[in-house]
């Protein structure tokens, strides 16, 4: 167990609160927070608020009192650390601001699809995700690339989940609503039709060779499998909540016929950057959750 508490020393509510956190995982932290009657409530995206009178008891339960500044940078070094400018309440900010930099002047549209990522059913295809997406496509695009249009591949960005209840249909709901939506806008043919193409790509992840800007989309989508070793297990476990309906022996079986799939055919990117940026610790991570994927689905 590596549960960890800091000193009482933030106030509200006429009390002190301490910050209560797992470095090894959420669900970690859940259970031990579930174990001791900690409400729901009271989890902040990567931590639990816990009153004074709570402290000398989780101590006693195990959880380890640490300095507040050792608790974030164990926190930080974890990959579960959830900044600020990540945080629900910053979010539709940042992405606002994004949709906005494209140009388009259709904040209705924006507002739409936020409503979209920000759906109760979510557990990692969310805000968060789609932010993700967008920086990692920043980090791998050069505006230099020929034949790249970056307002479609930023636009399949925002649509490429857009659609998302876990079923085979996602992708061709979301690129519909692509069609529908920008035809509306009077978006050109042409860029329409690349949105549509480049988010029905994302149901394999395997753009043909030549096909820059695919292989920009599929590569920034697959960002989160280079996250260090505790972010990775946030992103594994989040997903397994949005099919918490699922049997642990389905899902394992699903999950690990898409891992599989991922991982044939060599590497598991397509661009030189995303290879040179990702490959190694992407191709751990996977070999790691297949390992745990067997005692799951056993």
């Amino acid at each position: 167990m590596s549960i960890l508490i800091d000193p009482p020393a933030w106030p509200a509510h006429g009390t002190l609160f301490s910050h209560l956190v797992s470095d090894l995982s959420i669900d970690e932290l859940h259970d031990f927070a579930r174990a001791h009657d900690l409400p729901e409530r009271a989890f902040d995206r990567d931590h639990y608020d816990v009153p004074l009178r709570l402290h000398a008891q989780l101590v006693a339960a195990g959880a380890i009192s640490v300095p507040a500044t050792e608790l974030v940078r164990r926190l930080i070094a974890s990959g579960l650390r959830v900044r600020s400018k990540e945080r629900p309440e910053r979010l539709d900010a940042v992405l606002s601001s994004r949709w906005e930099a494209l140009g388009l002047n259709a904040p209705a549209l924006g507002t739409e699809l936020l409503d979209c990522w920000s759906q109760e059913q979510r557990q990692y295809h969310d805000r968060a995700h789609l932010l993700a997406v967008l920086k990692a496509l920043d980090t791998l695009s050069d505006t230099t690339d020929h034949g790249v249009d970056l307002l479609a591949l930023r636009l399949a960005a925002w649509f490429h989940d857009a659609v998302y209840r876990g079923t085979p249909m996602d992708e061709e709901e979301s690129a519909a609503l692509a069609a529908t939506r920008l035809g509306e806008l009077g978006i050109a043919p042409q860029v329409v039709d690349e949105v549509v193409r480049l988010v029905l790509l994302t149901r394999t992840h395997k753009p043909t060779p030549g096909d820059t800007s695919g292989a920009l989309l599929c590569d920034a989508d697959l960002e989160v499998l280079a996250r260090p070793a505790a972010a990775y297990k946030r992103y594994t476990e989040a997903v397994r909540r949005e099919y918490a309906h699922v049997p642990d022996a389905d899902f394992a079986r699903g999950r690990t016929l898409i891992l599989r799939g991922l991982m044939e055919g060599g590497s598991l990117y397509s661009s030189e950057r995303a290879r040179s940026l990702w490959e190694g610790p992407a191709r751990a991570n996977l070999e790691a959750e297949l390992n745990d994927l067997v005692s799951l689905g056993s």
